[in-house]
């Protein structure tokens, strides 16, 4: 009755692995009947991949009868239900012992974690990417660039970053209110995901300044002419209703190792290669030269 009751699944099996019990819980998760598992592998009922590999998970079953210990599930497992669909879940399994204490079967008690899991995950995602926009933030993009320049480091490769700021985008704000500022970005945000390649990393930085990681270049050409495609993307017109907005963007370059060190300074780099470019009237993309810093000194005195 106990077992019968509870909102956990639980299925035994005997020391062959053949199914000998399922309450209701596990006759609802898994898809099989009482009648029909009990006599069949507990491999057929319980069946069990990793959520991210894809791959055929590791039973616990197997494990508590084979190591006669407790066992638990790998993280992100996910049970196939006999209909095909899937459940994110959470067990554990220990042996069963006759009045021998000899080792004659195992237990597992699984529960659906598929809700906590997902709030889980949606927090994460929250942590890593920009409210508006939905793009990589600081935090992700530093993470990804770290990556990027162990592994620039290691391949003796090298990577770009873009810095990228939308030319009078006080003006639309002011004239066109801070909702159609907010589409713009968004806009914006969609063309860069299509323009770049699927390894590159697109971040809103704040405001209406974003970063763009080209992790894997080539030459200096490969990352210019990224540059040069975004100008024309984002030159065409964005839908902002009621009407059609173009606007124009300025794109500092700076490369790892050529201009900078570390991941501060490649971006501190690309950011003044961005200045130089709206200094020189905007709508345009400037590599990084150690000159501009010396311009940008002598302009602020």
């Amino acid at each position: 009755m106990t077992l019968d009751s509870i909102a956990d699944g639980v299925i035994a099996i005997d020391i062959r692995g053949t199914v000998t019990y399922l309450n209701p819980a596990a006759e609802r998760m898994t898809g099989w009947s009482r009648t029909a598992a009990c006599g069949r592998s507990h491999l057929q009922v319980l069946h069990i991949i990793d959520g991210q590999s894809r791959e055929p998970a590791v039973n616990p079953l197997a494990t508590a009868i084979l190591q006669n210990r407790t066992a638990t599930l790998s993280p992100n497992s996910v049970m196939i239900h006999r209909d095909g669909s899937e459940t994110a879940i959470d067990d554990t399994a220990a042996p069963m012992h006759n009045e021998r204490g000899e080792l004659c079967g195992a237990v597992i008690v699984f529960r659906d974690v598929g809700v906590t899991r997902s709030r889980a995950l949606e927090l994460v995602h929250r942590a890593q990417h920009d409210t508006l926009t939905d793009l990589p933030n600081r935090l992700l993009l530093n993470e990804r660039l770290t990556q990027a320049i162990s592994l620039a480091r290691r391949r003796h490769s090298l990577l770009a970053v873009l810095f990228l700021d939308v030319d009078r985008f006080k003006q639309i704000n002011d004239s066109m209110g801070h909702a159609s500022g907010d589409a713009l970005l968004r806009s914006m945000a969609h063309r860069m995901i299509h323009t770049v390649r699927e390894s590159d990393t697109v971040s809103r930085h704040g405001g209406d300044e974003f970063i763009i990681l080209l992790p894997e270049v080539e030459q200096i050409r490969d990352a210019t002419l990224c540059a040069q495609h975004l100008l024309a993307s984002l030159h065409r017109p964005h839908s902002i209703d009621p009407q059609m907005l173009r606007v124009t963007v300025s794109i500092g370059i700076a490369l790892f190792p050529t201009d900078s060190a570390d991941a501060d300074t490649v971006i501190r780099h690309a950011d003044i290669a961005m200045i130089n470019a709206k200094m020189l009237g905007g709508a345009q993309c400037q590599l990084f030269s150690p000159r501009m810093c010396d311009h940008m000194t002598a302009a602020l005195k």
